[in-house]
């Protein structure tokens, strides 16, 4: 499915959302503004973008594998969502789980952007819940091997 995702660029720092490779299912998302991130802290990141999504869709701001390898830092709220109808700046929180501060820099890849479908829901209240083979089973209740 191909989408056409409308961008504002409202930063002078501010880089399109860009897709690495052909067939990566997210977009790199870019900072605005330098920051620093203390250790064990977190902050509100601007990519200077505001964003207008296809009827029907949400983005979802995700965590950059190597940040978080490398550095400890991701996405505080994995995934946020970019609802359909938001018109303001995405801003991303990263957290820092290392030990050193972190410092963001303008123009450095610090989340990505995944444009998904929203299925559409309707809610019916009931008396009673059908029975399945999991039942109420949660946490850790499969095991681990």
């Amino acid at each position: 499915m191909n989408y056409n995702v409308k961008v504002k660029l409202i930063h002078k720092d501010a880089m399109l959302p860009f897709q690495a490779n052909p067939g990566d299912a997210g977009l790199d998302l870019f900072a605005a503004e330098e920051k620093l991130i203390k250790p064990g802290e977190a902050e509100l990141i601007r990519t200077g973008i505001i964003l207008e999504l296809p009827e029907g869709t949400e983005a979802q701001v995700r965590p950059r594998s190597g940040l978080a390898l490398k550095h400890s830092v991701t996405v505080l709220n994995s995934p946020g969502t970019i609802d359909e109808g938001y018109r303001g700046e995405v801003k991303v929180i990263l957290i820092n789980h290392g030990k050193e501060e972190f410092k963001v820099e303008k123009q450095m890849r610090i989340a990505q952007m995944v444009i998904a479908p929203v299925a559409k829901v309707d809610i019916t209240q009931v008396e009673e819940i059908a029975d399945s083979e999991r039942g109420a089973g949660g946490f850790g209740s499969s095991g681990i091997k």
